[in-house]
């Protein structure tokens, strides 16, 4: 069957459904469904939390009857597999639905193309692809976990006009207005993780706590706040840190051993010791792996230079999200990025801005980076 405008139409509105979930699917994907018949929506739903009913289960609910000969909608393919949940598929042959129309193919090994074949097989038609960009845009971390062994890695940065993000000895607070550093509470909610390095947590001893309620009908809810993990090789880490002063989760990466290890310890955080590189550095690879082992879809990075550029430099930064302030602070201030070895145009760092948004008298610009051939 060909796909038309009301297609898009009812896509985009199961895509709105979906991102109510920003904040508190994690480690699922978000997704919407919206169910319609004779032209009418019957039924609505989205998957609000992990554990929780999935999307297409609420809206058959909400449906009732009236699912029965109706068109499904829905961000991502249905599941197939048990789980912690029954197969959507299921639910969807169950109520009777005569039409499915998936924005993608869920990445999940589990199901990957075999809850489309289930639908097909019980004799229901289905469409796969209205939408895709924007589908996989909002699950952006839980594709790239599934498909490149990683979360999808976003770095923010706060600069002057002039790129510069601290003045010569160090002082970055703030440069930016505080419309922009609660924009950045936003970042932090949807985020399975905030990573920083040591040298971070030592000169402005942040908590990277969430402060955020919820925007546009999309609420926080009792989410589970983000991970915070430190970098820190040789683990100078203080147990006073505030870091490790309240409830939520925190992992630091080490190369070494000893008593410094049972005194952060002692504060409730996690400390792993991982295998050193040539230079005597965490090896950012094996971090990297790790979070997708523990199901991290987005990783936030809040750190300095030093950090970022070895992320950059190693091609383990997907998106950066830079906010610029009306100021300059010239030549003998603090730059972005540490990255040497740069020595021509040719070997700069390409990226693709996405999104450009003035916030106050600051600006937001998104940027994905360009991966190397």
């Amino acid at each position: 069957m060909a796909l038309g405008a009301s297609d898009r139409r009812y896509m985009a509105r199961a895509l709105q459904l979906a991102r109510r979930g920003l904040y508190t699917t994690d480690p699922n994907p978000r997704v919407g469904c919206v169910l319609v018949r004779d032209g009418e929506i019957v039924g609505e739903g989205w998957h609000e939390r992990a554990g929780g009913a999935h999307a297409e289960v609420v809206a058959v609910n909400v449906a009732g009857e009236r699912a029965r000969g109706s068109v499904a909608y829905v961000t991502l393919e249905p599941c197939c597999h048990q789980g912690r949940t029954p197969p959507c598929t299921e639910a969807l042959i169950r109520a009777g639905v005569r039409r499915v129309v998936a924005a993608m193919q869920d990445p999940n090994p589990q199901v990957s193309g075999g809850g489309l074949a289930q639908l097909r097989a019980a004799g229901i038609d289905v469409e796969c692809g209205v939408l895709e960009l924007q589908a996989r845009t909002l699950n952006a971390g839980f594709v790239s976990r599934l498909t490149v062994g990683r979360p999808w890695v976003r770095c923010k940065m706060a600069m002057t006009l002039d790129g510069r993000t601290a003045t010569a000895a160090g002082q970055s607070q703030w440069i930016t207005n505080s419309a922009a550093r609660q924009d950045v509470q936003r970042l932090r909610a949807r985020s399975s993780a905030i990573l920083t390095g040591v040298g971070t947590v030592l000169a402005d001893d942040p908590s990277l706590t969430v402060r955020f309620a919820g925007e546009g009908g999309v609420t926080v809810g009792a989410f589970k706040p983000p991970t915070r993990v430190v970098l820190d090789s040789h683990l100078r880490l203080p147990p006073t840190a505030r870091i490790l002063d309240d409830a939520a989760p925190t992992i630091v990466y080490c190369v070494v051993d000893g008593p410094a290890v049972e005194a952060v310890s002692a504060r409730g955080a996690v400390v792993h010791r991982v295998a050193a590189s040539a230079a005597g550095r965490i090896e950012l690879g094996t971090v990297m792996q790790h979070f997708a082992e523990l199901r991290f879809n987005e990783v936030l990075v809040e750190a300095g230079p030093t950090l970022g550029g070895a992320l950059l430099a190693e091609g383990l930064i997907d998106e950066l999200v830079v906010y610029m302030a009306p100021r300059l602070l010239g030549d003998g201030a603090r730059g972005l990025f540490t990255l040497p070895g740069i020595g021509s145009l040719e070997a700069a760092v390409s990226v693709d801005i996405v999104e450009m948004r003035a916030i106050g008298d600051n600006w937001r610009i998104t940027a994905h980076v360009a991966k190397p051939n």
